[in-house]
């Protein structure tokens, strides 16, 4: 990538729903929680009234507890215990899909020459890391990746970073990249025509043998920022008995027309789902959002349910929608997860914590400034959880008497004599003598210049990479 940067005035825009999550499950209603937003925890209240209330724990048929007799001096609990049973989510039978995203208008330039999963984040990582990471993370090592635009970068980075041979070892799971092709018939002449219909073209690849044994099937995008473990998710699809379950957290007014809103009754269960509604449509889908446990105070602020993007179906209900019930749906969000709602168990998950879709310009710039924050609404570094991202063997940075105040260097740096603040530097930059960098994210470059050449470039008049001698971006 060519060394570039980029400054704007810094105003992130950015909901953080909790600082934590539970371990139980992510999802509530019915009972108002104390505290500000940004610091309450949702999953651990009224889990176990919620499974209870929509008939989870399921009696085993023909089981009786008989009252202690000398003969038998079994406890009557134990038995009653042994009567409830709740399945328990196995990564080994989930299979996710990441989404490769579409053209990426709205974050040009940044998509001139890359897909958006292949976009710089956080100095040293690509947006298709986050994704990866949490599948891994939770134990989910059945990865497939649909991609169609610009994807030469984002096939490197994969290649070099998630496989077999280097990188990340994986043991018996396996990263797949399947690629938008053209195949016999006149369907198959069409590139991907959406969300739904990138899943479809490859939808035979669950008749695999190694995939046998998938029963439920992960939809991830591959342009958000979050921290999650999906096997929370898959455990709230298995024990609400859900077709469909979708991730949701609550939305401002001021951005909930950009992305899908739901409704949802007593027990979580999804009645109406509106993607991006405007005007009156957008009005029609506030709802009081206290029903999540929110405060009074919060719910006012709050007052929608927006999908976050990220979905989990059984599988056969997948296939079944894709290639029967809707085959002329191209997309999850406008078309089949809305017409589901009507005739499948479509259920609403609270994720209550750090999300962040980058789907604009400001938002990237928001995002990564936001991380050098403190404290951070987010952080990469993290023992239990890490973020992967390819080995490129980079030298440690070099800062030679240099001012760096809440920033983020990344790796192979050369810092001269520079001050730097509230700003990402990408790896590989340079930033010479007299440099103010400022409210900044620059994303770094592709290769290192001697200083020979440096020497050659300045002397012809040319440019060389990195910020030259006092150059202020602020």
């Amino acid at each position: 990538m060519e060394s570039l940067c980029m400054t704007l005035k810094p105003n992130a825009n950015l909901i953080n729903v909790s600082k934590g999550r539970g371990n139980g499950g992510s999802f509530l209603w019915g009972e108002s929680i104390r505290g500000d937003l940004e610091r309450r925890d949702f999953g651990r209240l009224l889990w176990k009234s919620l499974r209870a209330e929509n008939g989870v724990r399921k009696a085993k048929p023909d089981v009786f507890c008989p009252a202690p007799t000398p003969d038998n001096d079994t406890d009557p609990t134990e038995e009653q215990a042994d009567m409830f049973e709740t399945p328990q989510a196995d990564p080994k039978q989930v299979a996710s899909i990441i989404l490769g995203g579409g053209v990426g208008r709205r974050l040009f330039p940044l998509t001139s020459k890359r897909a958006k999963p292949a976009v710089p984040i956080g100095g040293c990582y690509r947006l298709i890391d986050v994704p990866m990471s949490n599948c891994l993370n939770s134990g989910i090592k059945k990865i497939f990746i649909l991609t169609q635009f610009n994807s030469f970068s984002l096939n490197r980075h994969l290649a070099k970073t998630y496989t077999f041979g280097s990188g990340v070892n994986f043991g018996d799971g396996f990263v797949e990249v399947l690629a938008a092709t053209q195949t016999s018939g006149k369907a198959g002449k069409k590139w991907f025509q959406g969300t739904a219909d990138a899943v479809r073209q490859f939808s035979w690849v669950f008749e695999d043998a190694k995939a046998k044994v998938v029963k439920h099937v992960l939809i991830l995008s591959g342009d958000h920022l979050y921290r999650a473990d999906y096997m929370d998710f898959v455990q709230k699809h298995i024990e609400t008995d859900a077709d469909i379950t979708v991730s949701c957290l609550p939305m401002d007014d001021s951005r909930a027309s950009d992305f899908g809103l739901v409704k949802i009754d007593g027990t979580g269960r999804i009645i109406q789902f509106s993607e991006k509604p405007k005007g009156d449509d957008l009005k029609a889908m506030q709802v009081d959002t206290s029903i999540l446990g929110l405060s009074a105070e919060d719910a006012a602020k709050y007052p929608y349910i927006a999908s976050m993007g990220v979905y989990v179906f059984k599988t056969k209900i997948l296939l079944k929608l894709l290639t029967q019930s809707y085959p002329s749906c191209n997309d999850f969000g406008s078309e089949i997860i809305p017409s589901a709602v009507k005739e499948h168990n479509v259920q609403a998950y609270l994720f209550n914590d750090y999300w962040e879709d980058i789907g604009t310009i400001k938002s990237f710039f928001d995002a990564n400034l936001a991380l050098t924050d403190q404290p951070p609404k987010f952080e990469f570094h993290d023992p239990k959880t890490p973020f992967y991202t390819s080995p490129r063997f980079l030298p440690p940075t070099k800062v030679d008497q240099c001012r760096i105040v809440n920033a983020i260097i990344s790796h192979g740096c050369f810092l001269r004599g520079c001050t730097v603040q509230h700003s990402v530097v990408g790896i590989r930059s340079r930033l010479e003598s007299g440099v103010d960098l400022q409210d900044t994210m620059m994303l770094g470059a592709d290769f290192y210049q001697t200083e020979s050449e440096i020497k050659s470039l300045l002397e012809n008049g040319k440019v060389p990479v990195g910020v030259g001698q006092n150059t202020k971006i602020m």
